[in-house]
């Protein structure tokens, strides 16, 4: 899991997929219409529903997904538009070695069915009979070490970062795993819907043992054996929750103090074995390997070797023959509710865009971005900026010494809008359109040894954590960075003929949460250079924790379904930015000529078009399944809270919609959470 990088999934329409296309083909015009209103719901009472109801009501959400609306789920006709590239080019004569011709080979080796269905499991028989040879532990961390260069990770959780407290140099870091379900609470969690995710696990790695050969009776052991290896590594890893505390998970150790702690483990032969030269390594949750160490002691080699091949064959069934593909959408079934197996190609756009990338996304942005959506959202930032520095100015909270820290940070922001100045190198990468699984591993070494060169290497900041083309938006604290991707400047978030109510209820609130995630609970304790270090007043600091623990409490009330709620405690980044967020996002609409109008447009002010705008890029609809693994799992509240959550905390808001006592989402203005 990599730190502190705070993602915004937006990845969605405000409209149902089944009209995506038909919206993106469609010209949009200044002062676009505000569709789906539900008049029949009182704005103060619920404002998701009031901007959203009738869509909620009458969306469909397709049988290959979890979901539909705006948010995370836009990235689905993202993957339609990256679908009609990739058929293009792969008509095409593409000279050999270049992006086109990797990217298009890769693509066509992975629709070629029939080839991977007769190979069954074949690609993953020497990987298996690799595991047959282990005899010892040094021989079992050795393939350990071997795998985790392709990609097929298991007990060891490597990747290359900054140093928290030099975050000018990469430092090699360490971090738990070794599980197969979503979190480490699903193997402890007793209620009826995690049951039934524990049972459909089994159910899936059973199968797979039977897939390659054990009998059902040595399936089922099998299965059990490996499960209960997971449920003790589990046991041992940190909650979600716990796993916000920055400081906690800076552990640097020199090697040779963790070889003496960890001797089981052979820290320095793993090292080696990973290519990785170092003498201190920083250790994220160490409790996970001090059980580790111990299990590698206790459990039998030959219960260590069912382990590994279960994940394994998990690992590699989606590149695999079809019943391995078809036991592994069994069991998102169960997980997410997702009732068909999405088409070939979607499947093989995602697997292209994760392996590939930044090749594919060259393709991308020569189609589909333009340098003028690049200029008006830097114009866009940087009034953003300004509207910052005046909400800061304004604190009543905040001494001046911690004010004057906070605007240095603010602009020393990295702003990357787009795409890479340079793109990732794949001339390393050997592609050939008969052979998907040796594509898939030769794509994964090349990532492999990317990320290796990286160790004790000054960072480079001009990287980028994501591909262009997803509808997302992250701030990285370890490089104080805020990042825009090509595929977010796009309905419903932005768009150059919009009036600036809708771009700055869209995109503005992105722009503004992304900001303020550098003043969130985990990224205020970094520094404007990206180093963990104290730049708060003692008192200051004490007042922003408490009033983030008022953000705590108030998520922790509302009700996702039945009985589960929002967890406050493991949302309260992603909420402080929303209610950041939307403030700022306001505050610079207002510094536009719109901003100073009350001219209503299709009935509404200006006012009402930015609150609407906001609510719109929410608008979301998920299966119930979905939506529990959700809440679990996710450090984003669902979208229903990220609308009315830091709505019903801001009082423009309530001037706006007449918002009065007695209206549901009405709070005592004395009451309402201001934090910056």
């Amino acid at each position: 899991m990599k730190k502190g990088i705070f993602f915004l999934p937006v990845v969605l329409f405000a409209l149902i997929i089944q009209s995506c296309k038909d919206e993106q083909a469609a010209p949009v015009i200044k002062g676009q219409d505000i569709s789906g209103i539900d008049s029949s719901v009182k704005p103060g009472d619920n404002f998701f529903l009031y901007a959203n109801g009738k869509w909620y009501d009458t969306a469909k959400i397709p049988l290959t997904q979890t979901g539909v609306g705006s948010y995370m789920f836009l990235n689905y006709p993202q993957r339609i538009r990256l679908q009609g590239i990739l058929d293009s080019i792969s008509k095409a004569n593409n000279t050999p070695g270049s992006i086109e011709q990797k990217v298009a080979d890769f693509y066509i080796s992975g629709m070629d069915t029939t080839a991977i269905d007769k190979r069954g499991y074949d690609p993953i028989k020497p990987i298996l009979a690799r595991i047959d040879s282990i005899v010892d532990v040094p021989s079992l961390i050795k393939y350990v070490a071997d795998e985790q260069k392709v990609n097929d990770g298991s007990v060891i959780g490597f990747y290359i970062g900054p140093d928290d407290k030099n975050s000018s140099v990469n430092i090699a870091e360490f971090y738990q795993t070794g599980i197969g379900l979503p979190d480490r609470d699903y193997y402890f969690k007793t209620d009826a819907p995690t049951l039934a995710v524990q049972k459909a696990y089994k159910a899936y790695i059973t199968s797979l043992f039977e897939l390659t050969g054990s009998d059902e009776t040595s399936a089922g052991k099998n299965t059990e054996i490996a499960y209960n290896i997971e449920k003790q590594l589990a046991a041992a890893h940190k909650t979600n929750i716990e796993r916000r505390d920055v400081k906690a998970n800076y552990n640097k150790m020199a090697v040779g103090d963790i070889s003496k702690k960890q001797a089981v483990i052979g820290w320095e032969t793993l090292l080696a074995n990973l290519g990785v030269k170092v003498d201190s390594l920083n250790l994220q949750q160490p409790a996970y390997y001090d059980k580790l160490n111990a299990l590698l002691k206790s459990v039998s080699i030959a219960d260590w070797k069912i382990y590994l091949k279960a994940n394994t064959i998990a690992n590699y069934a989606y590149a695999l023959s079809k019943p391995f593909a078809d036991a592994s959408f069994e069991y998102s079934k169960v997980l997410t509710g997702q009732a068909v197996k999405k088409s070939r190609a979607e499947e093989m756009v995602s697997v292209v865009d994760n392996y590939l990338g930044q090749a594919l996304a060259q393709l991308y942005v020569k189609k589909y971005f333009t340098e003028d959506a690049k200029k008006r959202m830097l114009d866009l930032v940087n009034n953003m900026q300004k509207a910052f520095e005046e909400r800061i100015n304004k604190l009543d909270w905040m001494s001046d010494s911690t004010k004057a820290k906070a605007k240095e940070k603010l602009y020393t922001f990295f702003k990357k809008i787009g795409y890479p100045d340079k793109w990732k190198d794949y001339s390393n990468v050997v592609v050939n359109r008969n052979t998907y699984f040796e594509n898939l591993v030769s794509a994964s070494k090349n990532e492999y040894l990317y990320q290796l060169a990286k160790v004790g290497k000054p960072v480079d900041r001009t990287e980028w954590q994501t591909t262009p083309p997803t509808v997302t938006a992250y701030n990285n604290p370890s490089h104080n960075e805020i990042v825009f991707p090509a595929g977010i400047l796009q309905f419903p978030y932005f768009d150059n003929s919009f009036d600036d109510a809708l771009n700055y209820g869209g995109i503005g609130m992105v722009i503004g949460h992304e900001m303020t995630h550098s003043f969130d609970d985990q990224g205020a304790q970094y520094d404007k250079d990206g180093n963990v270090k104290n730049w708060w007043a003692k008192d200051d600091y004490e007042k922003f924790k408490a009033k983030t623990q008022q953000v705590i409490d108030l998520y922790n009330s509302f009700t996702v379904l039945d009985s589960v709620h929002v967890k406050g405690a493991l949302t309260v980044g992603e909420n402080t930015a929303d209610i950041g967020g939307v403030a700022i996002a306001y505050d610079a609409f207002k510094m536009t000529n719109q901003g100073h109008d009350t001219t209503k447009i299709d009935g509404y002010t200006p006012d009402q078009r930015f609150f609407l705008s906001i609510a719109r890029i929410w608008r979301v609809k998920t299966r119930d399944e979905f939506m529990r693994m959700y809440v679990n799992t996710n450090n984003h509240s669902p979208a229903m809270w990220r609308v009315n959550g830091p709505l019903m905390n801001f009082t423009p808001f309530y001037n706006a919609f007449n918002v009065q006592p007695g209206d549901k989402m009405y709070i005592p203005e004395d009451k309402r959470i201001k934090i910056w």
